[in-house]
């Protein structure tokens, strides 16, 4: 939306400038112009974003892979999604939304740049390198060097996906070099504007470090385990380090229960700030039964007990894709009231909650997968049960650490025993998808198309055919119809075939 409104600024200023430059001698320095968009000024509400639609704009995801279904006895089915039949209006306002949080980020660097605030610049190519990210595990090739250089490319072209990766970790390099040497009193008001660390450096390097090994685990079978090595290495040498047990990286800008103020999981998912519910979401039979049967009571953390129980069930969910026969009495029909919703006491805590970016579970399901690889070192085993039981804390299950050793270490019910399991990486990748419930659809979608694991059921609606869950997404109308040249130029899309450069 953004980069259209700077065309529509670009031709007015084309088609007024003879008429009334000659007569304008006068600058206001108050005027909302990038030169005087300071970093303490826009990053808070940068981050915000970010952190919001990473948990809330991938709901379609979370579906995909079985976390969620739709309350079939309230809502008719999503064709499109539920069917996997995709167009270039799917998802669009995720592009447009992406690329406008992105512009505010590199307003942060560049004028960090030219103030030689060096900790507002590092962060900012830190949230930059996430956004992009998600816009290439989406959509492969996009936008992103000339993205915004609008003097130059109007039209903007398109970079190859492995490229981005690329730049994306040089980036990343830059960011911790930029963070070793800088002092809080070299950048204004940075305590108050970063509402995710609070100014505290060395906390953005983990992150810094962490979304780099992200970057390249989601290449985990383009590089082959002897190439992660030799870059988690470079990664290692900084001495930075990743995110551990307890060191989520979140924000907070200071939500609270009130309008336009509510945590934005809380608010999408649960209750939003007028008082209305999500009834559309709700459990996933195939996820909350893998809990239940594998006696894993994190299922009672991410979803909530229906409100008005039928049969005794507090714990009621759906196929996903399901729709109940036409002439089904309504009274036989689960409604909202009668199931489980997405928003369970663990994972949505209340409105004035803050909102994760970066869990720390996540963090060391990472390290756990690279050190099985061969590509870090240390016990693979005991950063996999850390993980498993970081996740228990952080859903503050009652007795935390003593269920997540129950669960680790059962004779009854070895799903999640270390020494029961021989196929390793598929443990802990399904543990992390376990874990990852709501947390950022998209993440899961990417672990499910590199790797294959776990195996989700597909859709059931009638419509679906042969089709699979989707490699990628169709890029979106805006760009067929102002930037035609160049995405005309990436081809034909298939969805059900076409896939993102790292999913080999």
């Amino acid at each position: 939306m953004k980069k259209l409104l700077f065309l529509i600024l670009a031709c007015v200023f084309v088609a007024s400038s003879c008429s009334d430059s000659f007569f304008d001698i006068n600058t206001n320095p108050n005027n909302a112009i990038e030169e005087n968009m300071t970093p303490n000024l826009v990053l808070p509400r940068a981050l915000h974003r970010l952190a919001a639609m990473s948990a809330t704009e991938y709901d379609v995801y979370n579906r995909w892979m079985g976390y969620w279904a739709r309350c079939s006895g309230n809502y008719g089915p999503n064709t499109d999604e539920e069917s996997y039949q995709l167009t270039s209006s799917f998802n669009r306002t995720s592009w447009l939304e992406m690329y406008d949080i992105l512009k505010d980020f590199d307003v942060v660097e560049k004028s960090a740049a030219n103030r030689d605030e060096t900790a507002y610049q590092a962060i900012a190519k830190i949230m930059k390198s996430i956004g992009f990210m998600q816009l290439v595990d989406q959509y492969n090739n996009i936008p992103y060097s000339k993205s915004f250089d609008i003097d130059q490319n109007m039209l903007t072209p398109y970079d190859k996906a492995d490229a981005i990766y690329a730049d994306l970790i040089a980036q990343l390099t830059e960011a911790d070099a930029l963070l070793k040497e800088a002092k809080v009193a070299d950048n204004f008001d940075i305590k108050s504007a970063d509402i995710v660390f609070g100014g505290d450096f060395d906390m953005w390097r983990k992150l810094g470090n962490t979304q780099r090994l992200r970057l390249l685990m989601h290449q985990s079978e383009l590089l082959g385990n002897a190439g992660l090595k030799t870059e988690i290495d470079k990664i290692v040498a900084n001495g930075g380090g990743f995110l551990e047990a307890g060191e989520t990286a979140e924000v907070q800008p200071g939500y609270a229960k009130d309008v336009n103020k509510q945590n934005p999981y809380w608010n999408s998912f649960n209750i939003n700030d007028a008082g209305g519910l999500d009834n559309f979401n709700r459990a996933n039979n195939y996820f909350l039964n893998l809990l239940k049967t594998n006696d894993d009571v994190r299922y009672q953390r991410f979803y909530s007990k229906a409100a008005t129980p039928t049969n005794n069930e507090d714990y009621v969910g759906y196929d996903y894709g399901f729709d109940y026969p036409e002439g089904t009495p309504e009274a036989e029909k689960k409604a909202a009231a009668n199931s489980s919703n997405v928003a369970g006491p663990g994972i949505a805590t209340g409105p004035g909650m803050a909102q994760w970016l970066f869990t720390s579970f996540e963090s060391m399901f990472l390290q756990a997968e690279a050190i099985q690889r061969g590509a870090l070192s240390g016990d693979a085993k005991e950063m996999y049960e850390n993980a498993v039981t970081e996740s228990f804390s952080w859903l503050k299950v009652p007795n935390a650490a003593t269920a997540a050793t129950a669960y680790l270490n059962s004779e009854l019910k070895t799903f999640a025993v270390w020494d029961e399991n021989t196929d390793k990486l598929e443990l802990i990748l399904t543990q992390k998808y376990i874990a990852m419930f709501g947390i950022n659809g998209l993440e899961t979608w990417t672990d499910y198309r590199r790797t294959g694991f776990p195996d989700v059921p597909l859709s059931i609606y009638q419509s679906r055919g042969s089709n699979v869950i989707p490699k990628r997404l169709i890029y979106p109308l805006e760009e067929y119809q102002y930037n035609s040249a160049n995405v005309l130029a990436e081809g034909t899309i298939n969805p059900q075939t076409a896939t993102i450069f790292w999913d080999k």
